[in-house]
């Protein structure tokens, strides 16, 4: 058993210490990837802070099994920020925006922002094909839903799913 493995048991036994330390860990990638979500720091920051509130409440379901601690609490914080964008106070908060949030949107929208990239994932992203790299930004880093990617890409939401499916597989082959 690795000292990952025991900090995360730890943890679903709500030791506070394994919780600041995962914290300490993890915090830095999580705000990065729902900061490149919603475009804002307040409520990255908040979100953030939400993300791993509910981690800890729900650290029972987290299974070694199914796959690892970061990738169980990145979906948690993933899907937070998705459900914050399509939320209707969301909506509403950015109908008045100033035009300097959307220079910021088109000048960041071509790269990874570097704050995703904590735990070193970007070094493999960028050698991926530029195929799977334009799925793999859009899906998992700007948060696209698969039909926003397939409209974005102009393909079928078959080959986004498909691709999907083989870009990761291959980060994965990197990876481990």
């Amino acid at each position: 058993m690795t000292d990952l493995d025991t900090l995360v048991m730890q943890f679903q036994n709500k030791n506070q210490v394994a919780f600041k330390k995962l914290y300490d860990m993890y915090s830095k990638s999580i705000h990065g990837v729902v900061y490149n979500i919603v475009k804002d720091t307040a409520i990255a920051d908040e979100l953030m802070q939400d993300v791993f509130i509910k981690a800890w409440h729900k650290a029972d379901t987290f299974s070694s099994k199914k796959g690892r601690f970061f990738t169980w609490i990145l979906n948690i914080a993933r899907n937070a920020a998705i459900d914050k964008t399509r939320s209707k106070a969301f909506k509403q908060s950015r109908q008045n925006l100033n035009a300097d949030y959307f220079v910021d949107i088109i000048a960041g929208y071509d790269n990874l922002d570097d704050s995703t990239d904590a735990i070193g994932i970007k070094k493999f992203v960028t050698q991926l094909g530029e195929k799977c790299k334009a799925v793999i930004e859009l899906l998992y880093f700007k948060g696209f839903t698969q039909k926003e990617t397939s409209e974005e890409l102009q393909m079928p939401i078959g080959t986004v799913k498909t691709r999907n499916r083989n870009c990761i597989q291959q980060l994965r082959d990197m990876v481990l």
